[in-house]
């Protein structure tokens, strides 16, 4: 089973920016304030628990707890903010990038692989 890591601070990112080098990183940036949102982090979590041997490094943003984190996110990848929202980062560079209702477990399954594949 896959983890997801909270990114709290500016540190933490660069250092999953830099390791997207070497690994693909999904970042969600997740408003604990929004319905969609919920929805969104319950479709991902549950995505990351049935990921046997998951090809990307998953972390996620609280965007309002962490709003200096999802700023410097926004700007150093050059995507416009949205929460929910998902990026996918490879060499320091978004590759995709999707939000709110698209996010869903078939969503993550399509784009990222079937989680229960070793």
């Amino acid at each position: 089973m896959a983890e997801m890591n909270q990114l709290t601070s500016l540190e933490q990112w660069k250092e999953a920016l830099r390791k997207s080098s070497d690994r693909p990183l999904l970042v969600f940036k997740h408003s604990t304030s929004c319905p969609i949102s919920a929805g969104a982090h319950e479709d991902l979590v549950q995505y990351v628990k049935d990921s046997v041997q998951p090809n990307v490094d998953f972390t996620i943003v609280h965007v309002i707890e962490d709003r200096p984190v999802s700023n410097a996110i926004a700007e150093e990848l050059g995507v416009q903010h949205k929460s929910p929202q998902a990026i996918l980062v490879q060499g320091g560079k978004p590759v995709w990038n999707d939000s709110h209702w698209n996010l869903t477990y078939a969503f993550f399954a399509e784009k990222l692989g079937n989680p229960k594949e070793a």
